[in-house]
């Protein structure tokens, strides 16, 4: 494996540090793949508390033949000039991930036509979007993420979370989510004007939830031939394999182009589930652990057959 920094939007206002990682003396141009986070501020790893999704999978697809690009998510890198910006989920993550993919692209080493994208939890989410407004991916790989939109699933999280406690903390947990789910009320009939002023929470307006909620993954999804690969943890209290796995499988039936894994032991982190509590989030987040071989062999397995190098009548060593 061979690590190189690199500068995702460099020359822009928001230049990002981050890592290309490479094989180890590759025979060919291998594939690529552009990493993009989930929701909030993090590090070119995603780093959550002990856990490093994002240089796990890295390494991990390293070894299997894969090259890949990874950067600091702009809000983490650029907080306090974000926090002043009335931003959608486009100049969050869109955009980056875009500079990422044509950086990945213009290396000798990555055969251009065979980059696909990964996106996490929201950056799954995401996923179908970055492909449609430029992306151009050879293929999407979907971890822990959602066809509902992004406030749907944020009302159901304090519901769980206040569900799972007793008491006081119970209370004040459904009146929470009764306070935010009225935010919502209306949201889609608001005037994108009216939804641009109304704050959510700090700086967040109803706008950045009504921009990423007109259409969404299964709704790009649907309209794309592209291959993509569903993942899925059994133990994932953020994003539940009962609902929104199963929702996915339902809205995409009889679609030849996607594939599906589920992991019933691992968590929101593809790692193995402790407590099966978001109460208990930060706990569990706190145990070093690393995305095992199942997942990673899935992922090549998936980039390998879709990289199109048999198309073109050449042969991949990896």
């Amino acid at each position: 494996m061979k690590s190189e920094k690199i500068v995702v939007g460099q020359g822009t206002e928001f230049p990002l540090n981050g890592l290309m990682v490479f094989p180890d003396a590759p025979k060919s141009r291998v594939p690529g793949v552009v990493f993009v986070h989930g929701s909030g501020p993090s590090n070119m790893d995603e780093k959550i508390y002990a856990l490093t999704p994002f240089k796990d999978l890295a390494e991990g697809l390293a070894a299997r033949g894969i090259a890949s690009v990874r950067y600091d998510k702009r809000t983490f890198a650029h907080a306090k000039k974000m926090a002043r910006l009335p931003i959608t989920v486009r100049e969050e993550t869109i955009e980056d991930a875009l500079r990422a993919a044509e950086l990945i692209r213009r290396d000798p080493r990555v055969d251009p036509d065979a980059v696909f994208l990964v996106g996490h939890s929201m950056g799954a989410m995401l996923a179908p979007r970055i492909d449609a407004e430029g992306g151009d991916f050879r293929g999407l790989v979907l971890m822990a993420g959602t066809p509902l939109r992004l406030e749907e699933v944020l009302v159901r999280q304090l519901k769980q979370a206040g569900g799972s406690r007793g008491g006081l903390v119970k209370l004040m947990g459904k009146l929470e989510d009764r306070i935010f789910s009225r935010k919502f009320d209306g949201l889609y009939d608001m005037p994108d004007e009216e939804a641009k002023k109304k704050k959510f929470a700090g700086p967040t307006t109803l706008w950045y939830f009504k921009e990423m909620g007109r259409k969404t993954a299964a709704d790009y999804l649907l309209e794309s031939d592209k291959p993509a690969l569903i993942l899925q943890g059994g133990k994932d209290f953020q994003v539940l394999s009962s609902v929104d796995f199963v929702r996915f499988r339902e809205l995409l039936q009889g679609r030849d182009n996607v594939e599906y894994r589920l992991y019933e032991d691992l968590n929101h982190a593809f790692v193995k589930g402790l407590y099966n509590d978001i109460a208990k989030a930060g706990k569990e987040y706190k145990t070093e652990q690393h995305i095992g071989p199942e997942v990673l062999d899935d992922i090549a397995g998936f980039i390998r057959r879709h990289s199109g190098v048999a198309e073109r009548g050449e042969e991949m060593v990896y």
